[in-house]
Protein backbone atom coordinates (compact mmCIF):
# COMPACT_ATOMS: atom_id res chain seq x y z
CA UNK A 1 0.00 0.00 0.00
CA UNK A 2 1.35 3.41 -0.99
CA UNK A 3 1.81 6.08 1.62
CA UNK A 4 -0.12 9.28 0.96
CA UNK A 5 1.14 12.74 1.88
CA UNK A 6 -1.28 15.62 1.39
CA UNK A 7 -0.24 19.24 1.72
CA UNK A 8 -3.33 21.35 2.36
CA UNK A 9 -2.42 25.00 1.81
CA UNK A 10 -5.65 26.05 3.55
CA UNK A 11 -6.21 29.80 2.93
CA UNK A 12 -2.56 30.43 2.08
CA UNK A 13 -0.51 31.99 0.54
CA UNK A 14 -1.62 35.59 0.36
CA UNK A 15 0.08 36.50 -2.93
CA UNK A 16 0.94 35.11 -6.34
CA UNK A 17 4.64 35.61 -5.60
CA UNK A 18 4.34 33.28 -2.63
CA UNK A 19 2.73 30.60 -4.85
CA UNK A 20 5.92 30.60 -6.91
CA UNK A 21 8.04 30.39 -3.78
CA UNK A 22 6.07 27.37 -2.56
CA UNK A 23 6.18 25.66 -5.95
CA UNK A 24 9.93 26.01 -6.52
CA UNK A 25 11.00 23.33 -3.99
CA UNK A 26 7.96 21.15 -4.76
CA UNK A 27 8.94 20.97 -8.43
CA UNK A 28 12.36 19.63 -7.38
CA UNK A 29 10.94 17.06 -4.99
CA UNK A 30 12.03 13.46 -5.55
CA UNK A 31 9.10 11.27 -4.55
CA UNK A 32 9.77 7.59 -3.76
CA UNK A 33 7.71 5.09 -5.76
CA UNK A 34 5.91 3.89 -2.62
CA UNK A 35 4.63 7.42 -1.85
CA UNK A 36 1.93 9.57 -3.43
CA UNK A 37 2.08 13.32 -2.83
CA UNK A 38 -0.90 15.62 -3.30
CA UNK A 39 -1.03 19.38 -2.90
CA UNK A 40 -4.30 21.19 -2.24
CA UNK A 41 -3.99 24.92 -2.88
CA UNK A 42 -6.93 27.33 -2.64
CA UNK A 43 -9.19 27.19 -5.71
CA UNK A 44 -7.93 30.51 -7.07
CA UNK A 45 -4.38 29.13 -7.31
CA UNK A 46 -5.19 25.79 -8.94
CA UNK A 47 -4.55 27.05 -12.50
CA UNK A 48 -1.16 28.43 -11.42
CA UNK A 49 0.14 25.26 -9.83
CA UNK A 50 2.11 23.43 -12.50
CA UNK A 51 3.75 20.33 -11.08
CA UNK A 52 4.15 16.59 -11.48
CA UNK A 53 2.64 16.23 -8.01
CA UNK A 54 -1.06 15.35 -7.90
CA UNK A 55 -3.49 18.21 -7.35
CA UNK A 56 -6.33 18.16 -4.87
CA UNK A 57 -9.26 20.44 -4.14
CA UNK A 58 -9.85 21.59 -0.56
CA UNK A 59 -13.61 21.11 -0.89
CA UNK A 60 -16.29 20.65 -3.52
CA UNK A 61 -19.96 21.42 -4.08
CA UNK A 62 -22.17 18.40 -4.75
CA UNK A 63 -24.04 20.01 -7.65
CA UNK A 64 -22.82 19.96 -11.23
CA UNK A 65 -23.78 23.49 -12.23
CA UNK A 66 -26.33 26.20 -11.56
CA UNK A 67 -27.03 29.24 -9.41
CA UNK A 68 -24.69 28.40 -6.52
CA UNK A 69 -22.72 31.57 -5.94
CA UNK A 70 -19.16 31.00 -4.81
CA UNK A 71 -19.27 27.21 -5.14
CA UNK A 72 -16.99 25.02 -7.24
CA UNK A 73 -18.12 21.84 -9.00
CA UNK A 74 -16.32 18.57 -9.64
CA UNK A 75 -16.26 19.35 -13.38
CA UNK A 76 -14.55 22.69 -12.71
CA UNK A 77 -11.75 21.16 -10.66
CA UNK A 78 -11.36 18.20 -13.03
CA UNK A 79 -10.83 20.70 -15.85
CA UNK A 80 -7.88 22.09 -13.85
CA UNK A 81 -6.25 18.69 -13.43
CA UNK A 82 -7.49 17.93 -9.93
CA UNK A 83 -7.66 14.23 -9.08
CA UNK A 84 -8.21 14.35 -5.28
CA UNK A 85 -10.69 16.20 -3.09
CA UNK A 86 -10.75 16.74 0.67
CA UNK A 87 -14.24 16.40 2.11
CA UNK A 88 -15.39 16.79 5.72
CA UNK A 89 -12.31 18.66 6.90
CA UNK A 90 -12.50 19.44 10.62
CA UNK A 91 -12.42 23.19 9.99
CA UNK A 92 -15.44 22.99 7.68
CA UNK A 93 -17.29 20.80 10.17
CA UNK A 94 -16.42 23.14 13.06
CA UNK A 95 -16.56 26.67 11.60
CA UNK A 96 -19.04 26.23 8.76
CA UNK A 97 -21.12 23.59 10.57
CA UNK A 98 -21.21 21.26 7.57
CA UNK A 99 -23.69 18.51 8.32
CA UNK A 100 -23.04 14.84 7.61
CA UNK A 101 -25.84 14.77 5.03
CA UNK A 102 -24.12 17.45 2.91
CA UNK A 103 -20.79 15.67 3.28
CA UNK A 104 -22.42 12.47 2.01
CA UNK A 105 -23.68 14.33 -1.09
CA UNK A 106 -20.19 15.73 -1.69
CA UNK A 107 -18.71 12.24 -1.42
CA UNK A 108 -21.31 10.84 -3.83
CA UNK A 109 -20.76 13.60 -6.41
CA UNK A 110 -16.98 13.33 -6.19
CA UNK A 111 -16.97 9.56 -6.65
CA UNK A 112 -19.33 9.98 -9.62
CA UNK A 113 -16.86 12.47 -11.12
CA UNK A 114 -13.95 10.05 -10.73
CA UNK A 115 -12.17 12.02 -8.03
CA UNK A 116 -10.31 10.29 -5.23
CA UNK A 117 -12.07 11.35 -2.05
CA UNK A 118 -10.11 12.02 1.12
CA UNK A 119 -12.82 11.92 3.78
CA UNK A 120 -11.82 13.52 7.07
CA UNK A 121 -13.39 12.14 10.22
CA UNK A 122 -12.71 12.75 13.87
CA UNK A 123 -14.18 13.57 17.23
CA UNK A 124 -14.21 16.75 19.30
CA UNK A 125 -12.17 17.24 22.46
CA UNK A 126 -15.34 16.81 24.53
CA UNK A 127 -16.07 13.45 22.92
CA UNK A 128 -12.43 12.42 23.29
CA UNK A 129 -12.59 13.12 27.03
CA UNK A 130 -15.44 10.61 27.31
CA UNK A 131 -13.01 7.86 26.35
CA UNK A 132 -11.99 5.63 23.48
CA UNK A 133 -15.37 3.93 23.27
CA UNK A 134 -17.17 7.26 22.78
CA UNK A 135 -14.64 8.36 20.17
CA UNK A 136 -14.99 5.12 18.22
CA UNK A 137 -18.77 5.30 18.32
CA UNK A 138 -18.70 8.93 17.11
CA UNK A 139 -16.34 8.15 14.22
CA UNK A 140 -18.31 5.05 13.22
CA UNK A 141 -21.43 7.21 13.09
CA UNK A 142 -19.65 9.80 10.92
CA UNK A 143 -18.44 7.11 8.54
CA UNK A 144 -21.86 5.53 8.32
CA UNK A 145 -23.54 8.87 7.53
CA UNK A 146 -20.80 10.21 5.24
CA UNK A 147 -20.63 7.05 3.12
CA UNK A 148 -24.39 6.39 3.15
CA UNK A 149 -24.93 7.29 -0.51
CA UNK A 150 -22.23 4.95 -1.81
CA UNK A 151 -22.68 1.34 -2.82
CA UNK A 152 -20.58 -1.19 -0.94
CA UNK A 153 -18.11 -1.62 -3.83
CA UNK A 154 -17.65 2.17 -4.14
CA UNK A 155 -16.46 2.66 -0.58
CA UNK A 156 -12.97 1.45 -1.51
CA UNK A 157 -12.64 4.61 -3.64
CA UNK A 158 -12.58 6.73 -0.48
CA UNK A 159 -9.47 7.37 1.61
CA UNK A 160 -10.24 7.94 5.29
CA UNK A 161 -8.16 10.55 7.11
CA UNK A 162 -8.42 10.68 10.88
CA UNK A 163 -8.52 14.34 11.73
CA UNK A 164 -9.95 15.01 15.18
CA UNK A 165 -11.30 18.42 16.18
CA UNK A 166 -9.05 18.97 19.18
Amino acid sequence: MKKLIIGNWKMNPASLREVGQLMSPLNKLKVPKNVSVVICPPFVYLPLVKTKIALGAQDIFPGTQGAFTGEVSTAMVRAMGVTYVIIGHSERRLYIQEPDELIAKKVRGSVDAGLTVVLCVGESAATRKKGLSASKKFIQSQLSKNLALLKKDEKNKVIIAYEPIW
